[in-house]
This record gives C-alpha cells, structure tokens and sequence, in this order.
C-alpha cells in the first residue's frame, strides 16, 4: 500500500469515528431534550428512568391477583396473560415469547414442517428481512422470498402469480417501514385468499395490530381470524417492559411452545414484563382508537404548517395515518434536520420531532412521528406553531 493510500484510509477511519461520535452527541443531546421538554407527542418506556419504569407495576392491583405466588417457567401470570391475549383475539390458544423476533421464528419453523415448506412469502421491506440479521435463514432454516419492495402491502395478483412455491405468506400489518401503511379490508381479504388458493398457511406479523382496528373498521378477532396464526407486541403500543405472543391453533401454540423451549426463552420467572402487559392491554389498548384519530390531526396540521412556513417539498406520509404512527419526509441533510429538531425543543420546550432522521435519498430524509397520550394536548395551532419555530432553524440558504 503506498503512503497516499494510508493516509486516505486514516482519514476515511477518522472521518467515520467523527461522525459516529456527532451522532452519538445528537442522540443524547435528542434524549435530554425530550425528558426536559414539557410538550411532546410521546413519551416511550425507555424515555423514563428506572423508579419510573417500576412504578408501573402500581397499576397491576387492578389487573391480576398481586397475593398469588409469581410465575415459574410460564405459569401463573404468565398463562393468565395467554388467555387473555387467545380472547382478544379470537384464537384457541396463545404462547408467551420474550421477543417478537423468537415468535415468529418458531412460528413458522412449525408452519414449515407442517406444510413440508420451509419458503416464506413476504415483503421486502419486513422486520425479518430488515431488522433482523437474516435470522429467518440463518436459524430458522427458512427462506423468505421478496414479493414486492414497494411501500405497501402485497397484491393478491402478486401473491397469486408468484413463480415460486411457499409454504407460508406472512403479512405486517402495519408495514412499519413502509410508513405504518394498512391495506385497505378488501384487499387484506383478496390476499389472504390468493394464498389459499395456494395452498400456503398465512401469518400476520401483528406487533401493531392493537392499532389497526379504527383503519379497517373491525374488531381485533376478526382481523387476526383471517390469518392461521398471529404475533402481537407487548411494548410498542400498550407500553409494556418487552415481550410478544404468538396466537392461533392449540397444536400449534403447544408445538412452538417446546420451540421456545429449544430456542432459550423457558425464562425462569417474567412476572414484572407480563404484569405490564396486562397493565397495557387494561389501560392502554381502549385508548389506541383515539390515538390514531388524533394522529390524523396532528397529520393534517403538520402538512397545513409546512406549506405556511415555505418549506419546499414537506410529505406527510400516509397523507391520512393508517395508525398513529406515521412518516414525515423533508429536503434536507438527516443531521441538518435533526440538528434543527433537538435545538428547537432545547430553546423552546417543545418537542415537535422526537425521533432520529434516516436519510431517504440524496439531500432527502425521514423521521417517525409516533402519537399517543401526550399527544392528545396537542391542538392543531400548537402543531402549526412548533413546525414554525422548528422552520426557522433550517438553514436559510438550503430553504
């Protein structure tokens, strides 16, 4: 390697580690601002600190019998839990999983020796396929194959003309990186009919399926009875410590339960994460209707403030949330943005973006907007009134 060639490669490293360490700072500088301000749209589990967090566990009084002895091995409350989540959505049985990760594995690791294959059908742009390592190969044994990559669900023409075999066709709903996007009824029905007509099994990969009930206008168990088997998140909505369940026929809860043995998550005792799951599912799951109904107003205030403020080319995606989590897509550098974000609610109080920005293309990025009990305080005016003050800290050479 010659000198020049050296030098390049150090100072490639060192420009790396540089814009690591900004982005470490931001993060922290995005945290700290969102603990202090005193209006935001969210306020996550891990936005608290620890005594907070435990002081959740307060609310379990009215939710289980707190003098019955803790759970060993996934009994006790833990199989309480089971049974309530098999009744909320219509299912003979469920199963308790640490992780939604390890759910949907041995899930359909047990569709796969059901049917003989081990090809799962799905989107491009699905959390085993994005965020997950490869896991469904490289532990599972299973091979997914891409329907589409295109921000929205599969067609049924896409699922019924795909020219491979599958065994299994597994559905997000939402497709969270696609923007939390829903079919609509009609074609959720279209497709999971077209993988009957081939004879494939079809799984929902339902972590934020608590929420989707107000965009399909249908209750949770006839949502998830559409599909041969379900997974729901303990976390992301109902604001649990962790955890997931895997819901569909008794036999095949019993078969994924000795999976979950095999798979390491026999957890010894989980009482403090399954009493805040039956914490979320009391509390929170009957407000998730009225937090998609305001995300659709904060949307539309979002939209209505950037075209004040003249800003060029502000998207709002969907246009009408299809949950109460949703995109916001901007013309500008992710730091530039989420430089501008943390300074605003830092002078301000007020945090109008609490989440990261992910570069979407050249000059183009994005951030999630997530709406719950914090955000109903919000009116419209605020909204409008943030996303001036966050306007004015873009760089007024790039607006």
């Amino acid at each position: 390697m010659t000198d020049t060639a050296e030098r390049d490669d150090r100072v490639t490293d060192e420009d790396r580690r540089t814009g690591e360490d900004r982005v470490a700072r931001l993060r922290e500088r995005r945290l700290a601002a969102h603990r202090a301000a005193r209006r935001v749209f969210v306020r996550f589990g891990f936005h608290r600190t620890l005594r907070e967090r435990l002081a959740l566990l307060e609310e379990a009084e009215g939710v289980h019998d707190l003098d019955e002895l803790s759970d060993v091995y996934g009994d006790g409350v833990v199989e309480a839990l089971e049974t309530k989540v098999a009744g909320l959505l219509g299912t003979e049985a469920a199963a308790f999983f640490p992780t939604g990760t390890m759910a949907q594995q041995v899930a359909l690791r047990c569709w796969a020796g059901r049917t003989g294959n081990p090809a799962v059908a799905l989107h491009a742009l699905s959390h085993p396929e994005v965020h997950e390592r490869n896991a469904f190969s490289e532990v599972g044994g299973l091979r997914p194959l891409r329907l589409t990559s295109e921000p929205r669900l599969p067609s049924a023409a896409e699922v019924r003309d795909f020219e491979e075999p599958f065994g299994a066709l597994m559905l997000e709903l939402p497709l969270r990186d696609a923007g939390f996007v829903l079919p609509t009824w009609e074609e959720l029905t279209e497709v999971v009919q077209a993988a009957r007509e081939r004879d494939a099994v079809v799984h929902f990969d339902g972590a934020r399926l608590w929420e989707s009930t107000v965009h399909f206008g249908r209750p949770l168990e006839e949502i998830a009875g559409l599909a041969d088997s379900v997974y729901v998140s303990f976390y992301k909505s109902l604001e649990a410590f962790g955890g997931a369940a895997l819901a569909g026929p008794g036999e095949l809860v019993e078969e994924a339960k000795a999976w979950r043995h095999r798979y390491g998550g026999m957890v010894f005792q989980q009482f403090p994460t399954a009493l805040s799951a039956l914490v979320g599912l009391e509390r929170q799951l009957p407000r998730l209707p009225e937090y998609v109904a305001h995300a659709r107003v904060v949307a539309a205030a979002l939209r209505e403030g950037f075209a004040a403020a003249g800003v060029p080319w502000a998207r709002v995606h969907p246009e009408v949330p299809h949950t109460h989590d949703f995109q916001v897509w901007l013309p500008y550098e992710p730091g530039v943005l989420g430089e501008a974000a943390v300074r605003t609610a830092e002078e301000t109080g007020v945090m109008l973006f609490g989440s990261a920005w992910d570069r979407g293309g050249p000059g183009l990025a994005l951030t999630e907007v997530h709406v719950r009990a914090a955000g109903l305080e919000w009116t419209a005016e605020d909204v409008k009134a943030a996303v001036a003050e966050f306007a004015a800290r873009l760089p007024e050479q790039v607006r």
